[in-house]
């Protein structure tokens, strides 16, 4: 079977309000086998604008102790400094974010298919979660 598609996220937690419970969902979809953890990283700057990236395997911590279970140990090197630091420059003071990027496991079977049945994917693009409330919120108000 190939690989599904690939997607990234970042997470800010201003004023490094970070506490965690992003790990239990992540754990919930990786134990189901609907997506694979391919790499994870973080940065945080200080109250004086100094940034620290650190991998999930240099966080000393219940919450990197957690993290780490989620990645696979063929998992990694998919972000590289310069990424994580480009991530830093945009990065308020006293702040933090989580760069994630995942295999949507779920999607290789279908991948798998379409290129079995000759076809090929021209398009295919996330529907941010605003645009949808929005829309249902005004469908439901006519």
């Amino acid at each position: 079977m190939g690989i599904g598609p690939v997607e990234y996220m970042i997470v800010a937690f201003p004023g490094n309000r970070f506490t965690g419970e992003i790990v239990p969902a992540l754990k919930e979809q990786v134990e189901a086998g609907t997506i694979r953890i391919i790499d994870l990283a973080f940065v945080a700057k200080d109250a004086n604008g100094d940034a620290a990236a650190m991998e999930v395997e240099d966080l000393e911590s219940e919450v990197g102790a957690a993290f780490s279970e989620l990645i696979g140990s063929e998992s990694g090197g998919l972000l590289n400094d310069e990424d994580i630091m480009a991530v830093a420059e945009d990065l308020e003071p006293n702040s933090s974010v989580a760069l994630l990027v995942w295999e949507d496991v779920w999607a290789a079977k279908i991948a798998d298919a379409i290129v079995n049945a000759g076809g090929e994917l021209w398009d295919l693009e996330r529907v941010p979660r605003e645009v949808v409330e929005a829309a249902v919120e005004y469908a439901e108000s006519i």
